[in-house]
């Protein structure tokens, strides 16, 4: 694919930011236009302050932008869109955390979360044209509410079949469907 005349895109990672071995860490070293919101240092739980950075990263950009949000980041570019009016060409919202029920064990509490400001969940259509990748076994999140974010949202739905979180612990390093979908998005 050529990248030179195409938007930039910016990766927007979950609560776990940056892990070496994730498939959005592996892209952005790939492609020649890609960048990821850094990791905060502080306020790591905090909505309004993830949501701050990715805004943050988008004013540092000239031109358009594709976001490519992964778990946590997928609500991270939801709340942007509610609250922003930057003009977005795409987003690939990739296995979204269901923020509003429990998460498994080594993840923050319901309780903690809703203090942090994740909930509730943005349900108004965005205001781009968008994909959202759904797996049919994520521990994040069911299938059925993942397809119900993304009719509420006016995105593409895509069905990954069984892919667990999409992420290193799920066995996905690189995902080469991201690509694709990307180039959809352009």
């Amino acid at each position: 694919m050529n990248y030179e005349l195409k938007p930039t895109i910016l990766m927007v990672p979950g609560l776990r930011d940056h892990v070496a071995e994730h498939w959005q860490t592996l892209l952005e070293q790939k492609l020649p236009k890609a960048l990821s919101v850094p990791p905060l240092e502080h306020d790591k739980l905090s909505c309004a302050a993830r949501v701050a950075a990715l805004d943050a990263a988008l004013a540092k950009i000239d031109g358009p932008v594709i976001l490519v949000a992964h778990s946590a980041g997928v609500m991270i570019a939801v709340h942007w869109a509610q609250q922003h009016s930057r003009k977005i060409h795409g987003a690939l919202l990739a296995a979204p955390a269901d923020l509003e029920t429990p998460l498994p064990a080594g993840y923050p509490a319901i309780d903690a979360l809703a203090q942090n400001g994740w909930q509730s969940i943005p349900r108004k259509p965005l205001p781009f044209p968008s994909i959202v990748g759904a797996s049919r076994n994520d521990p994040l999140a069911q299938f059925e509410r993942v397809s119900a974010m993304a009719k509420d949202w006016g995105s593409r739905l895509v069905d990954l079949g069984e892919v667990g979180h999409l992420n290193p612990a799920a066995g996905f390093g690189e995902w080469p469907m991201a690509e694709s979908l990307i180039h959809e998005l352009i």
